[in-house]
């Protein structure tokens, strides 16, 4: 079973399993507490994998979800990819699962990629630079690349200013230089065949994520984690233009809430069939729920 395309308002491509059904977070507790301050989030709750499918069936919506996993950089194990896979094919009505490999596992990643595509049914791949502590175009990830881009799912990178760790001496030990959009460009030159989402609005690096975008044919933009409202003007424009077929709705659920995005998406000067392409046309092309 896939989502009814027809039927559904909105996809959302970025949206977050924060806790497993044992109740492990999926981050620490100081970087977590961290983005909840970032977001303005405090007592936000933590929803489970069959909420979250309740949630987005109700609006409509189907949504993409994915766990990180930066246990190298962080010692905290992740929510398992499986379980991430196995929640979402309860509810593949409204349900995609990406998962999240650490590039630090070298090799094993690579295997580990092709499995849960192959017998766990994974849409894509997750990558947060800044929280897993590494490069996007270092060489150590290469393997791993190979096989995503081999299996045909797409790859999605955190870019820009992030909440975690915000506020904390040193940032938590996160760097934010390993989320600049130009490392990512590096990755759209060696694997070509690639299919990459930029998220968010990449601040401080707009520009250089809307270059990317426009130069490189597989590289999309999700809009997550920012209310539309406050988007760069630059964004809006080429949003509106020449990528209107490479931009994505995607919400940063639970820390921002679909309808609070799209209360503010529906107040920006958007043209209405570039609007419907944002909220789920361009998803459903890259995910493949339809044919290209």
């Amino acid at each position: 079973m896939t989502p009814d395309i027809d039927a559904l308002v909105a996809i959302d491509v970025h949206t977050h399993a924060e806790i497993s059904a044992q109740g492990h977070a999926s981050l620490p507790h100081d970087l977590l507490a961290a983005s909840e301050k970032y977001f303005k989030a405090h007592g936000h709750r933590q929803p489970t994998i069959p909420e979250m499918a309740a949630y987005y069936r109700e609006r409509r919506m189907a949504a993409v979800v994915f766990t990180v996993d930066a246990e190298h950089a962080t010692g905290h194990p992740p929510i398992p990819n499986e379980e991430v896979a196995q929640a979402c094919a309860e509810h593949a009505d409204t349900l995609i699962p990406f998962a999240s490999v650490d590039p630090w596992r070298g090799r094993a990643a690579a295997r580990t990629a092709r499995r849960l595509v192959e017998e766990h049914g994974v849409r894509g791949f997750k990558f947060h630079p800044s929280l897993q502590g590494f490069a996007p175009n270092d060489p150590l990830a290469y393997p791993l690349y190979e096989v995503i881009e081999e299996l045909g799912v797409p790859a999605l990178f955190h870019t820009g200013q992030t909440g975690i760790g915000a506020g904390v001496p040193g940032g938590g030990g996160i760097r934010l230089k390993y989320s600049d959009p130009m490392l990512v460009d590096d990755v759209a030159v060696d694997f070509p065949e690639l299919r990459i989402i930029l998220a968010h609005p990449s601040f401080p690096w707009q520009d250089e994520a809307l270059a990317v975008a426009t130069h490189k044919p597989h590289v999309h933009i999700d809009l997550s984690g920012w209310s539309p409202k406050y988007f760069p003007p630059q964004l809006v424009r080429y949003a509106n233009s020449l990528l209107q077929d490479k931009v994505l709705f995607g919400s940063d659920y639970p820390v921002i809430t679909p309808d609070r995005w799209l209360a503010d998406f529906a107040e920006l000067d958007v043209k209405p069939e570039v609007r419907r392409k944002i909220l789920k046309d361009n998803a459903a092309r890259l995910l493949g729920l339809v044919k290209d």
